[in-house]
C-alpha cells in the first residue's frame, strides 16, 4: 500500500468506538505509515485488532504513556473526552472536557510542539478545541475542529426528502457552533442541479416541513441515540480522519471545519466557518448567506461566547486579555 505520508499520527482516545474507527478509517484510507494509537485505557487490543486485519507496511503502537504517544508526532485527532452521564449538567460536562482539553493542549506544547495539525472531536467541541489551541500555544490554523457531520446530516435528510444520491445535494453547510444553536444554511443548496429555494414553500415541500427539517438537523445526535441506543461514533470518527487526510495533502475535505475566529465581527471563538483545509492548515472565509441565515449565525456566536465567557469563570481559561501571554498566536 502506498500512503500519503510516513508522518506520525496519534490517535488520542484510540479505547473506544470513535478513536477504533479512526484507526481503521485511517488505514483503510492509507493515510500514514506511522500509527500510534493512545488512551489512558490500554488500546493494545485494537492496535492487534488492527494488526490482524492485514494492514501492510505500517507501524502501529499503542502506548498509555502520552509522552511516548507525542513524541515526533505530526497530527493527532482526538476524541479523548468523557461521555455526558445521567444526572450531569451540561456545565458538568463543559467544566470536565474543557479540563481534559486544557492537558491536551499542554502535552501538545510539552512533547510535540512541531505537530502540524490537530484535530478535537471530544464535546463540547467548539469549547474543548478552543481550549487546546489556547495551551498547545499552536497557530490558529493548526487546529480544527468535527462540524462537517452537520452538513452531512443536512445533505442525507434533504437526499432521504427528494429520492436522490447524496453526491446530487450539494451546497449543504452549517455554521457556528456544533450543537443545537447551530445555523443551518439552504441558500445554496441544490437538488440535482436545481436550487432548493425553488422547492421550499411548494406543496412538494412545505415551509413548515424545511423549518422541521433543520430542527431535526440541530438534534441529529440525540436521534442517533434513539436509533442506535448510544452515541455516534462512525460517522464522527469518518470525517474527522477526512479532515486529517486533507492537511496531509490528501482528497480535499468537503464540509465546513471548525477553526479559530477572530475579525472585526467574531472574536477569539472557535466556530464552523466557510473553511479550506490543505497542508497550510485551515483557513476561512466568512460564510454568506441571506440576512435570516446571517442572523442565526450571529446568535449561535452570542451562545459560543456565553460558553467561553462560563470557562473564564470555572478558571478554566483566564481573562481574553490574558490569553496572548499564553499563546502568543492568539
Amino acid at each position: 500500500m502506498e500512503f500519503l505520508t510516513n508522518d506520525k499520527l496519534v490517535i488520542v482516545g484510540a479505547a473506544g468506538m470513535i478513536g477504533s474507527n479512526m484507526a481503521q478509517s485511517a488505514l483503510m484510507m492509507g493515510l500514514t505509515s506511522n500509527l500510534c494509537l493512545y488512551d489512558v485505557f490500554s488500546p493494545e487490543g485494537v492496535a492487534e485488532e488492527m494488526r490482524q486485519s492485514g494492514f501492510d507496511n505500517v507501524n502501529i503502537t499503542a502506548t498509555t504513556d502520552v509522552a511516548e504517544a507525542f513524541k515526533d508526532a505530526k497530527y493527532i485527532i482526538s476524541s479523548g473526552g468523557a461521555p455526558r452521564k445521567e444526572g450531569m449538567t451540561r456545565e458538568d460536562l463543559l467544566a470536565g472536557n474543557c479540563k481534559i482539553a486544557e492537558e491536551l493542549g499542554k502535552n501538545i506544547k510539552t512533547y510535540c510542539p512541531d505537530v502540524k495539525h490537530v484535530v478535537i472531536i471530544f464535546n463540547p467541541a467548539d469549547l474543548t478545541g478552543l481550549v487546546t489551541l489556547l495551551y498547545s500555544g499552536l497557530k490558529p490554523g493548526q487546529v480544527t475542529t468535527l462540524a462537517g457531520l452537520d452538513s452531512t446530516r443536512l445533505q442525507s435528510a434533504l437526499a432521504k426528502k427528494f429520492g436522490v444520491m447524496q453526491s446530487e445535494v450539494t451546497g449543504c453547510a452549517t455554521y457556528g457552533g456544533h450543537g443545537e444553536q447551530m445555523a443551518v444554511f439552504g441558500s445554496a443548496v441544490k437538488i440535482a442541479g436545481k436550487p432548493l429555494t425553488e422547492f421550499i414553500g411548494t406543496a412538494e415541500f412545505p415551509e413548515e416541513e424545511w423549518e422541521q427539517m433543520k430542527k431535526d438537523v440541530t438534534q441529529g445526535g440525540a436521534a442517533i441515540i434513539k436509533l442506535r441506543g448510544r452515541s455516534s461514533f462512525q460517522s464522527p470518527s469518518y470525517l474527522s480522519v477526512e479532515m486529517i487526510r486533507s492537511v496531509m495533502g490528501g482528497a480535499k475535505f468537503r464540509y465546513p471545519a471548525g477553526t479559530y475566529v477572530s475579525n472585526e465581527k467574531y472574536n477569539h471563538i472557535m466556530m464552523a466557518m466557510d473553511t479550506v483545509l490543505d497542508e497550510n492548515g485551515c483557513s476561512y472565509k466568512m460564510p454568506e448567506g441571506t440576512p435570516e441565515e446571517i442572523a442565526k449565525l450571529d446568535a449561535s456566536y452570542a451562545h459560543l461566547c456565553k460558553m467561553r465567557d462560563e470557562l473564564v469563570t470555572l478558571n478554566i481559561v483566564p481573562a481574553i486579555s490574558e490569553w496572548n501571554a499564553i499563546n502568543p498566536n492568539l
